[in-house]
């Protein structure tokens, strides 16, 4: 059974640490506002409208011979080329091999040897174009992870994931710029640079995998591969306005992605899925990319929406994160109405007191024997951090500040093995239970992505853990999907997270494509 849900008042100590932290981030945003400005760089419209159409609908057409592969994949390049000086989120292509992997199946199509039926069967996305972020391996590519001591590794194999794929017939283009290490919640490094958001290009993509979300909200490529340990499929998709899918702990394989989880603890926290402009096509790549594991999620057992429980909470209330903005808990409110008006049915408030704790236990959670430093710079150690950090002042570091800081502050906190760290590992398995409990098989849980809206660039640096509402679900092992709700009064982004229990990814995928229906999903970029 559920805690009893009662939320004690902060001491006053927090309360007034979280005052400080407010007025900070309130200064910072004012000096970055006049910094970048508000307008942004203007992009162009979205020409080709096969880019708009989803997944399974550009393969149907291909596969019918009403389009060819090679039509698609010149859309998505002639797409990538018109945007990526503006936007920044491609940073490797592959274009001459995707086009002749495109008129091989389109050959296939014409010589009439498979039959629709039996390529809907076998290779249900072939022709079809996508991409991935840097930190997954395709081999032939660079798989730098946006750190620059990687700058020159090739991949000599493509990772699990996009081997499934490519046996699916799905054409890779390129990949998708990450942040340094896929370890901050801003896609920027100093191999590629910064990457910006589709509409308003003062605001940030999130990350790790920021530059797949960009690439999708701007219809660079059909669909998008991402991974995500705290909240790196998510947090990119609700800022740029798409559908992305965290899966259940261990059901996709990470292997060939970078780094390498150190245990099996870190990498049950990590998970690669999809993300797309359309929720129709979450679960039939998710039924790929989990391989043989997809047999436990049960992809193709119908979900009644009408049988489901519906559960929300506004807020996790800690004391070192954000309120969330108003515009977002209004869209909450009418994804409740819409199931009361739509199915009689009446979601239940939660105020649930641990995830008060998600930042904290996240932290203690990740931590590693190996330092973040050893993987970002030679001889890590506090003095050559520091030493890094003077250099990163005058543009002199291979390193971004905010990587440094990660390195600096992973001195500190709950080491591996001790109390503290074994505490906190407690609270995690006390956590689960209570939303074990809550959600059985045929519960979800509607919870805010982010508490905010896509903030400027560097805006994180003094808002650093607004990534808690993401990054408690993964030290859970749940499914969750982002979904878009339609646009703030500022024209950016804004949506929920959907939760289910453990294996019901399913309950997810159905939410969302009811979601995608009722409230339109993906909205193209700057269309005027």
């Amino acid at each position: 059974m559920c805690t009893a849900e009662v939320v004690k008042p902060l001491p006053l100590s927090l309360r007034v640490v979280h005052v400080l932290r407010l007025i900070l981030a309130s200064i910072g945003k004012f000096v970055l506002s006049l910094y970048y400005g508000t307008e942004g760089e203007k992009i162009p419209p979205i020409y080709d409208d096969i880019l708009k159409e989803p997944a399974v609908v550009v393969a149907k057409k291909i596969r019918n011979k009403e389009i060819t592969s090679v039509e698609v994949v010149e859309a998505c390049i002639r797409r990538i080329k018109d945007v990526n000086s503006a936007l920044n989120f491609f940073v490797e292509d592959r274009f001459e091999a995707a086009l002749k992997e495109a008129r091989e199946a389109d050959e296939l199509v014409r010589s009439g040897s498979m039959s629709p039926t039996q390529l809907e069967q076998e290779k249900p996305f072939l022709g079809v174009p996508f991409t991935t972020k840097d930190c997954i391996a395709v081999k032939g590519l660079h798989q730098t992870a946006g750190v620059v001591l990687r700058k020159d590794v090739i991949a000599d194999k493509d990772c699990d994931v996009i081997m499934l794929l490519r046996q699916t017939g799905a054409i890779i283009l390129g990949l998708t710029n990450v942040p340094e290490l896929c370890m901050w919640w801003e896609t920027h490094n100093h191999i590629h640079g910064r990457t910006n958001n589709a509409y308003n290009t003062t605001r940030m993509v999130g990350g790790s995998s920021g530059g797949e979300g960009c690439c999708q909200s701007a219809a660079g490529s059909v669909f998008g591969i991402g991974s995500d340990i705290g909240g790196s499929i998510r947090m990119p998709a609700y800022f740029n306005g798409i559908f992305g899918h965290k899966p259940t702990r261990n059901t996709v394989s990470n292997e060939g992605q970078y780094p390498v989880p150190e245990s099996d603890l870190l990498n049950s926290f990590l998970g690669i899925g999809p993300m797309t402009r359309h929720a129709v096509d979450l679960k039939p790549i998710m039924k790929i990319i989990a391989g043989h594991n997809a047999k436990k999620l049960n992809l193709d057992e119908p979900v009644d929406i009408k049988k489901l429980r519906y559960f929300y909470q506004f807020s996790t209330g800690g004391p070192l994160v954000d309120a969330v903005d108003p515009e977002i808990i209004a869209a909450m409110k009418k994804v409740t109405e819409f199931f009361k008006k739509q199915y009689q049915i009446e979601a239940q408030e939660k105020k649930i007191p641990l995830l008060r704790k998600s930042m904290a236990i996240w932290f203690a959670n990740m931590k590693s024997t190996k330092r973040f430093g050893e993987f970002i710079m030679p001889n890590d150690s506090i003095g050559r951090i520091l030493f890094e950090m003077v250099k990163n002042a005058f543009g002199l570091s291979g390193n971004t500040f905010i990587g440094l800081f990660t390195a600096l502050f992973d001195y500190g906190g709950a080491e591996v093995g001790s109390e503290r760290y074994k505490h906190y590992l407690k609270l995690r398995d006390e956590l689960e239970m209570i939303f074990v409990n809550l959600l059985g098989d045929d519960g979800v849980f509607f919870f805010p992505t982010h508490p905010t809206t896509a903030p400027l660039h560097n805006e994180p640096l003094v808002r650093p853990f607004n990534f808690c509402y993401t990054a408690i679900i993964n030290c859970l092992g749940l499914p969750s999907t982002t979904v878009p709700l339609g646009l703030s009064r500022e024209g950016l982004p804004i949506g929920i997270q959907v939760i289910a229990n453990h294996n019901q990814d399913r309950l997810c995928f159905a939410v969302a494509e009811e979601l995608n229906q009722a409230f339109g999903g993906w909205v193209e970029p700057q269309k005027s």
